[in-house]
């Protein structure tokens, strides 16, 4: 089931996360404003389309003076709300203003090219209620960080205007009093009822009866509004300042209050104080806070929860250069081997969190993510949403912005200069460096694409989650114009070259071992790739094929570990020993939701370049899903106005040379950055036919063809 074929029916709250990966792990990145379509679309066409040249027809051709950033779409999908009087639902001046302005949830693409807005679930035409809501508080939240940096931005009036109204609708879903103070209701129908317990039933149910992501996004956007509002109107800051210390008393009473305390995951202490065990979550608010803390910074309450939450964020990364996650920043405190994009804004909110609290020793988790992580990421195809743990998820707005945000953030704050070198190249996703090939935002009209399938098809919807995170990005390139510049200059992907995927099941089995097709591919952690497994007793063995490669690449198998232990199965190719892995030892099972571990374990030694297969030998019951292939040097190749350039990363533990072509008339201009994204060297060499490219252990190098 692909993100796109059915409208997701919740906004993808945490405790719902194994519920919603039982068929795919795009169930649950998905939600409010994202790229699902409809189960049962109520307008529309909600799928996917082959052919994407009409969704946004014109690449970004003005010049990079011109801003990007238009908000006439997001603007379309705002829409007058009414405010009843309900108990414990108030906002500022209701009396006076009994409306307010909220974002509908999805937009569905019409045969005439306009756009009809769209509520969650299925309409009720007798009570016009949809069977989720219109407008719900997690796009509210970001709907009004958007207007907020851009009012700052601008000066904009208008802008102004409607980030007041947001904030005013989102404060209204806010519970004010009662047991669920500080909590919000999620859902909210065209006529402004309340819907507390949507259909299907989500979880928290009712929605403001436990902290959630939208209890998180609201923290985002009350900090973001009371910096924005502190000069200008200090009357409704004040307000956005008791709404946001009523949310930080409600997240104080649940996980906030668990500070120091550790749960354990497959015999791993992971923070038991992340909001809704998410660093994603948590990422979110930690946005919010840190621009709070930066407007007021003796706010001791504020300062403390900021802290408490990017180091529970910081406390996830996981992984190095040669072992995965390669250094990213995991999102769910119950698996270790499921990471996304949807929600993966922790490296941009320790950056910005370290600054703001001066905490320099929080930003080692945000470089790891941006300079070790993301690379890797780029070269296996691009932002993928999710790695699970293989990549071959759908990639859409949110991803892309995430990994926008957070290379410009930890580049900021870190003094990393060749992140921007990323940002850039990510950025371009937008304007055509995609699986699709044409642009996924169209400045004309401020309408971008709801995501793109492994296969290039793209989702030619525009809803409010996929048009606000593509406006982050928009609004964050137009405040820094030489990277505007660098990634208008890109348009197309000729090429990536990183991880793959070498299924166990397409091996050899010798001895009594066989395949294994569960009914779900769903682990209750992560995915099994391919939906099977091979299963190998003591003294079976699997022999897995492989390409040939100008390189050699590490290995990494991946295991179903079992808790306890089971031996080991000892790897080889033809030429080589590789190493060995645990059957088994995974660990006290703790708050996962399925004993064992599904995990790319690394081996010793790399495959050498020329071997065609590799032998696992196993001495106890061994489970092995896949293998994970890595090139000691992965590339990205893009091309556009600006010419052809390609990124070299490494996963090797030296210093790597490699020897490229350059036509007549170029010459070869490289810069090299270390693992922390610093410049190692620059480079400018003239050479007619053939140039060498040097890429720093566990660093990057950005090699571009110049014309002399």
């Amino acid at each position: 089931m692909t993100y796109n074929a059915v409208r997701s029916q919740s906004p993808r709250p945490r405790s719902l996360k194994a519920v919603a990966l039982t068929a795919a792990v795009s169930l649950l990145l998905l939600g409010a404003g994202s790229a699902a379509a409809a189960a049962a679309p109520p307008s529309g066409e909600a799928g996917a389309s082959g052919a994407p040249a009409e969704v946004v027809a014109t690449r970004p051709a003005a010049a990079a003076s011109a801003p990007l950033t238009n908000l006439s779409h997001l603007t379309f999908l705002l829409d007058t709300v009414p405010l009843a009087t309900v108990e414990g639902h108030t906002t500022y001046e209701i009396d006076a203003q009994p409306t307010a302005q909220a974002p509908w949830t999805y937009a569905d693409k019409q045969a005439d090219g306009s756009y009809g807005r769209v509520g969650g679930g299925s309409l009720d035409p007798s009570t016009g209620h949809w069977s989720q809501g219109a407008y719900n508080a997690d796009d509210i939240a970001r709907t009004a960080v958007v207007y907020l940096r851009h009012w700052q931005q601008t000066g904009d009036e208008t802008s102004r205007e409607h980030a007041v109204q947001t904030l005013r609708s989102l404060t209204y879903l806010q519970t004010t009093t009662g047991p669920n103070a500080g909590n919000v209701v999620l859902w909210q129908q065209p006529d402004g009822t309340l819907t507390p317990s949507a259909s299907p039933v989500e979880l928290p149910d009712p929605s403001d009866s436990a902290e959630s992501y939208w209890v998180a996004r609201t923290v985002w956007a009350l900090g973001e509004g009371f910096a924005a509002f502190q000069a200008a109107d200090p009357d409704f800051a004040a307000f956005l300042q008791d709404r946001l210390h009523l949310s930080l008393d409600s997240l104080e009473r649940q996980s906030l209050g668990k500070y120091g305390t550790f749960d354990v995951a497959d015999g791993v202490n992971v923070p038991a104080w992340l909001i809704a065990g998410g660093a994603d979550a948590s990422a979110e608010a930690a946005l919010g806070l840190a621009a709070y803390v930066t407007a007021v910074p003796d706010d001791d309450t504020a300062r403390t929860a900021l802290t408490r939450l990017t180091e529970g964020v910081a406390g996830m990364s996981s992984g190095s250069a040669t072992e995965w996650p390669f250094g990213a920043i995991m999102p769910w405190n119950k698996s270790q081997t499921l990471w996304h994009a949807w929600g993966g804004l922790a490296p941009a909110a320790i950056a910005t969190a370290s600054t703001a609290l001066g905490r320099t020793d929080l930003l080692g988790a945000a470089v790891q993510d941006a300079a070790r992580f993301t690379p890797q990421l780029l070269a296996a195809g691009g932002p993928d949403n999710a790695w699970s743990p293989t990549p071959g998820e759908a990639q859409i707005a949110y991803g892309v912005d995430s990994r926008v945000q957070g290379l410009v953030a930890t580049a900021a704050a870190a003094n990393a200069p060749g992140l921007l070198d990323l940002a850039a190249v990510t950025a371009a996703w937008f304007f055509g460096a995609n699986p699709n090939g044409a642009p996924a935002y169209n400045p004309a009209t401020g309408t971008a694409i709801d995501g793109i399938e492994t296969d290039g098809r793209i989702n030619p919807n525009s809803g409010a989650e996929s048009t606000i995170h593509t406006l982050m990005t928009m609004l964050t390139l137009d405040a820094n114009p030489s990277l505007k510049v660098e990634a208008l200059g890109i348009d197309e992907t000729v090429s990536t070259v990183g991880l793959s995927v070498v299924e166990a099941e397409s091996g050899t089995i010798t001895g009594g071992g066989s395949v294994v097709t569960p009914p779900s591919s769903w682990t209750g952690e992560a995915n099994l790739s391919g939906g099977a497994y091979v299963a190998l007793g003591a003294g079976d063995s699997l022999s897995i094929p492989v390409s040939a490669a100008d390189q050699a690449r590490n290995v990494f198998p991946i295991v179903n570990q079992a808790e306890a232990d089971s031996g080991a199965t000892t790897w080889a190719s033809a030429t080589s020993m590789l190493g060995s892995t645990s059957n088994g030892g995974a660990g006290a099972q703790g708050i996962t939701d399925a004993p064992g571990r599904l995990f790319p374990l690394t081996l010793e030694l790399a495959l050498p370049g020329a071997d065609t297969a590799v032998v696992g030998m196993a001495d106890g019951a061994a489970s092995v899903d896949a293998l994970l292939i890595q090139p000691l040097i992965s590339t990205i190749t893009v091309t556009g106005s600006a010419g052809e350039s390609t990124v070299y990363v490494s996963a090797a533990t030296e210093t790597s040379v490699r020897t490229v072509g350059v036509p007549r008339g170029y010459r070869l201009a490289q810069e090299a950055f270390d693992a922390t994204g610093q410049l190692v060297a620059s480079v400018d060499k003239k050479a007619p036919k053939k140039g060498t490219v040097t890429v720093a252990a566990g660093g990057f190098t950005v090699a571009k063809l110049v014309r002399k």
